[in-house]
């Protein structure tokens, strides 16, 4: 089966399709630092550098099955971001360029994911709105939101993903979650090198072997890793870290250490929080902007960590400065998560 990735970020959704057996043959992405990861990792695939809007034909020559995939962008249906939470952002209109494609490729398979709030999303306005516009395209479909630390992420992660065949006669099921225990933060980080605030230099040796079955798998034989890159914090903000303890946040800093905001008691839930060590992590969003803080070190996560957390193997690097490559990997789909709905499209 032959993919394409529309909206395709650094990559989560094409890693995950490819590590389920698809080819991958093209790819649209607009951001260029993404546009970098994204050629890096995947140079046999085809990218387009350009607003989606602007691409007016991708034709793809092939005799066989074609599933076309991808997630528009999110962050107007996010629940941190309730501002942009409405019909009147434009951008949370980009799910009609995905079913512009539908239409003119007519592909035997989609898939479309995104975050929980797009389900909600305006009473579930948006999300009723691309049922319908697929279900005229003549899909037969079917929709799930799952939790991605049930399927070995280490990371709880809820996402929504529709899936649609043409061939009427197809009843697509989901996977089924895992039995295993879910993996946890530090089977995930635990042999990553040891670094300070504001570490600067990319390429470390491991810490030590890697002893979880999570760490072996992504970690691929490597003798060093890449991406070991933290934010440099100050040392007010260092000094609040050191009052949280694991599951903590804000809250557990002294009011003394949190006289710049103006009103504390509006700080939410997410901000300073410290990630428990034996249990999969919270959300990786915006890991900088909210702070997630190391299971065991004051400081906050590194790229290579939260790249770990979402699942991306030691092998993928992620280009650009702290600050993009940060976004890239905290905007991707877990590719864990994404190889276990294409498999799951094969085997149907």
């Amino acid at each position: 089966m032959l993919g394409i990735d529309l909206f395709s970020g650094a990559g989560g959704l094409t890693l995950g399709a490819k590590q389920a057996g698809i080819e991958v043959v093209k790819a649209i992405e607009f951001d260029r630092e993404s546009c970098n990861t994204y050629c890096h990792n995947n140079p046999d695939v085809d990218l387009i550098n350009e607003d989606i809007r602007n691409v007016k034909d991708l034709a793809v020559t092939t005799n066989g099955p074609l599933i076309l995939f991808g997630g528009p962008p999110c962050q107007g249906f996010s629940t941190s971001n309730q501002r942009n939470r409405s019909v009147k952002n434009q951008n949370n209109w980009m799910f009609k360029e995905y079913v512009r494609f539908v239409h003119s490729l007519k592909p035997q398979w989609i898939l479309m994911e995104n975050v929980k709030g797009f389900y909600e999303t305006a009473g579930g306005a948006f999300f009723a709105k691309t049922l319908k516009l697929l279900e005229k395209e003549g899909y037969k479909l079917n929709y799930k939101i799952l939790n991605a630390s049930d399927y070995g992420v280490p990371q709880s992660r809820s996402r929504v993903f529709i899936v649609g065949s043409l061939n009427k006669g197809i009843d697509f099921k989901f996977p089924e979650k895992s039995t295993a225990k879910p993996v946890s933060v530090i089977e995930a980080l635990d042999d990553l090198p040891v670094l300070d605030n504001g570490a600067a230099k990319c390429i470390l040796p491991y810490k030590k072997e890697a002893e979880s079955k999570f760490a072996k798998q992504l970690r691929l034989e490597k003798e060093t890793s890449s991406n070991n890159l933290v934010t440099r914090n100050s040392a007010l903000v260092i000094e609040r870290y050191s009052h949280i303890p694991q599951g903590g946040n804000w809250e557990n800093v002294p009011e003394g250490l949190m006289g710049n905001y103006k009103n504390r008691s509006r700080c939410h839930t997410g901000i300073y929080r410290r990630l428990i060590a034996d249990e999969p992590s919270v959300v990786i969003g915006n890991f900088r902007k909210n702070m997630l803080i190391h299971p065991f070190e004051d400081r906050g996560l590194s790229v290579r960590e939260a790249a770990r957390l979402q699942s991306f193997p030691d092998n993928y690097e992620f280009k650009g400065s702290i600050g993009f490559q940060q976004q890239q990997v905290g905007n991707a789909v877990p590719p864990m998560l994404a190889k276990a709905v294409f498999q799951a499209i094969l085997h149907s």
